[in-house]
């Protein structure tokens, strides 16, 4: 039987509601990662660290479809929440049209402006070189991109979260036999995986439109004639603000950490960090999964004035994640070595650098389960300006603070500055995490959750 919006959530529902997006958001994680795994192992180091070194600007762009998938998933469920499902629809289809717009300029502009970004950031030489070619075939996919990050949330609203899964499983096993092929077989390089990955986003972007143009589909969705209502698509960017500035953030920290990262330890600093990016996105993509297959619920009900299913959601959500973040840490502190291993057993020296940052690092997966379900409820709620505050302080304020800061406290104190910059992440989820609780308790009687 179909779970509708509308449902009483126990936790076995909450739990066959939102599985499919956490899988779904696992393995758009582990299928991220299949990329540097190739390169890592069957291209070179240089090619992987360049890999990780232009990734955090490709993510920049990407960041929109995050922004306009749950800013706009959150306006559409609040609109079906008020029983306008005419207009929901509409809605939906702007954001559609505009998105593959937007992806198209995105990609012709940052195109031509890449060479001078990347040699400003310090990019020389083969690393360089890698780096171009590597961005400019992905963004030949940025439409494609920008549309598969936007389905996560919408097949959601649309009652279809298992839907989405499927859609991600096939974009998943696209790259992973292409990067086979290419890579292994053909031995194209750092080019063949970028083609692999740009051709496993049009299987995840390009399929699911195809799904939701179908006038006949059973889901609460369809795409249908272009239509523009400029007040709601600035409402669903003020929404999803806080998705936006999460995804800038971590990419304007990702290269706050590596240019640290080439001052403090070179080359090998900058692959190890990829590998800890790596994990630490495949671990809390688990909290991300949950958050966006909750969101609609809260939407729904949000829009239907029902405070009490806005209360035990959010209650039995909080449960969930505190185990969820005991588990997490447990898994991470097992499998440190087994993990940095398969990425870059190759090398002794670097590998150890690896497992050390593993170990502390992991600690942060303690607390920001609840930051980004705190944002992601925010958003839900149609307040983006909340959410971009959680997101604000938990992946730029202090995080910048912190990755400048401890190396150098570090190496004044006799320790290690590397032990400084991997702590840098811990320290800023626990202060993300006292702004996601004062804020909770602050906005409690006005939404009544």
């Amino acid at each position: 039987m179909r779970i509708k919006l509308s449902d009483h959530f126990g936790y076995r529902k909450l739990a066959k509601f939102t599985l499919p997006t956490v899988a779904m958001m696992v393995f758009v994680s582990v299928y991220g990662v299949v990329d540097g795994l190739f390169i890592s192992n069957f291209v070179n180091e240089t090619a992987f660290t360049a890999v990780n070194f232009v990734w955090p600007l490709l993510m920049i762009l990407g960041a929109f479809g995050f922004m306009l998938g749950t800013g706009g998933s959150a306006l559409i469920s609040k609109t079906l929440g008020e029983g306008d499902e005419k207009l929901a629809n509409k809605l939906f289809s702007m954001f559609l049209y505009v998105s593959i717009a937007l992806g198209v300029a995105l990609a012709v502009v940052m195109g031509l402006l890449l060479p001078t970004l990347l040699r400003a950031m310090g990019a020389e030489g083969q690393m360089l070189a890698d780096c171009i070619t590597y961005g400019r075939l992905i963004l030949c996919a940025l439409p494609a991109q920008i549309l598969q990050f936007e389905f996560q949330s919408f097949f959601v609203t649309a009652e279809k979260p298992t839907y989405g899964f499927w859609y991600t499983l096939a974009a998943g096993l696209t790259n992973i036999a292409l990067d086979a092929l290419f890579v292994v077989g053909f031995h194209w390089g750092i080019a063949g995986a970028a083609i692999a990955t740009g051709m496993s986003q049009l299987v995840g972007g390009l399929l699911p439109l195809m799904y939701f143009m179908r006038r006949k589909n059973s889901s609460l969705l369809r795409c249908g004639k272009m239509y523009f209502n400029g007040r709601a698509f600035w409402q669903a960017c003020l929404n999803g603000a806080s998705e936006f500035l999460a995804n800038i953030a971590m990419s304007v920290v990702s290269i706050l950490y590596n240019l640290q990262l080439m001052r403090y330890a070179g080359e090998p600093g900058v692959a190890a960090y990829g590998v800890l990016m790596y994990v630490n996105f495949t671990f809390l993509s688990c909290f991300i999964g949950y958050s966006v297959g909750v969101a609609p619920i809260i939407g729904f009900n949000f829009g239907a004035k029902n405070s009490e299913e806005l209360k035990n959601v959010l209650s039995k959500s909080l449960k969930i994640i505190a185990v969820g973040a005991v588990a997490m840490l447990a898994l991470a502190q097992i499998f440190a070595r087994p993990i940095s291993y398969i990425f870059v057993g190759y090398n002794s020296e670097l590998l150890e650098m690896t497992v050390r940052g593993f170990q502390i690092f992991s600690f942060g997966f303690l607390f920001a389960g609840w930051t980004i379900y705190a944002s992601s409820f925010f958003t839900a709620l149609n307040n983006g300006l909340i959410s971009a505050i959680i997101s604000f302080a938990r992946t730029l304020v202090c995080e910048v603070i912190a990755v400048l800061a401890l190396p150098t406290l570090f190496q004044a104190l006799g320790g290690n500055p590397l032990d400084g910059i991997w702590a840098s992440i811990v320290i800023a989820e626990v202060v993300a995490l006292i702004v996601s609780v004062i804020m909770l308790l602050t906005h409690r009687k006005r939404y009544n959750y």
